[in-house]
């Protein structure tokens, strides 16, 4: 069945479809991954679909197979589905509702048995809305809709994760860290990990690069990090909050010390306050000023 990821960036999308692949019957037959939002469209086409002997200016003498050709009888991954645009998309319907596919140039139609697994950061829905996103291809490819939360809503992984990538790291980088501080793993459980599960395993590939203690320590964490949870502890002063009638008494005091108290000097501060003559007069009889208040 066609499987829709949905997910922020950097959330393993890429690596829930390989885990659904390697799960199926047909674990051992291709894994085709391509990122629609990474080919130009007029290159994108003939990635996906091949093409011919002569089907434009450079084409490959004996054609070329395509993605959907290269993954026949396993999966196809296609990335970032939401920025293909809409004549790809009519082309990946016919593809999903008839399994065949045509090279671009090409005069014959191919059948092939694939799995097509889509991912997106985009909201899809919303997209059929305005028009950018076709709604019955959108259908076809939610058979299956798997909804990936950010990291930030999955604190319990963060550890996990952190230690996974400790070990991963330590044999990548012939290391030996025993884990983390309980300061470090206190500032990476608080922090919210914009960048998700990607950010968080270059901020641990960062700390085992740093580090020369048998823990890793809040010193050997990225800057941002270290710096977020500094901001974090600062403590915040309250900005004093005036009323609207006393900021409106000083800014014409102000006005006035500035222009003078004269009939010059209060037609000039109305003038610079954006107020009337008339009014000006009213407001220093109101708040009663003088010159004796600047």
């Amino acid at each position: 069945s066609t499987v829709l990821i949905v997910g922020e960036s950097g959330t393993g999308k890429e690596l829930f479809a390989r885990a659904i692949h390697t799960d199926g019957a047909q674990s051992q037959k291709p894994f085709v991954p391509i990122n629609c939002g990474a080919i130009p469209e007029h290159l994108l086409e003939s990635e996906l679909f091949g093409y011919e002997e002569g089907a434009f200016t450079g084409a490959r003498r004996g054609g070329k197979p395509g993605k959907f050709e290269l993954a026949n009888g396993g999966t196809i991954f296609l990335d970032e589905i939401g920025n293909m645009s809409l004549y790809l998309q009519a082309k990946l319907l016919r593809v999903l509702q008839e399994r065949q596919i045509e090279r671009v140039g090409g005069t014959q139609m191919m059948s092939v048995d694939i799995r097509v697994i889509a991912a997106t950061n985009n909201d899809l829905q919303e997209m059929v809305t305005k028009g950018r996103f076709r709604e019955d291809l959108y259908y076809r490819l939610s058979v299956i809709p798997l909804v990936i939360p950010p990291l930030r809503e999955r604190a319990k992984d963060i550890p996990l994760l952190l230690n996974h990538n400790m070990r991963r790291f330590n044999r990548l980088l012939g290391k030996n860290i025993q884990g983390f501080s309980n300061e470090a793993m206190q500032i990476c459980q608080e922090y919210h990990w914009p960048g998700n599960v990607r950010e968080l395993i270059n901020a641990v590939e960062y700390a085992i690069n740093l580090e020369e203690e048998r823990l890793i320590l809040p010193e050997s964490l990225p800057p941002r990090i270290r710096h977020t949870k500094e901001s974090q502890s600062l403590p915040v002063h309250p900005v004093e909050i005036k009323p609207l009638e006393q900021l409106e008494k000083e800014a014409i005091s102000n006005a006035l010390d500035n222009y003078g108290w004269t009939d010059e000097g209060k037609k000039r501060a109305a003038v610079a306050l954006g107020i009337g003559r008339a009014t000006i007069y009213r407001k220093i009889n109101k708040y009663q000023l003088n010159e004796k208040h600047k």
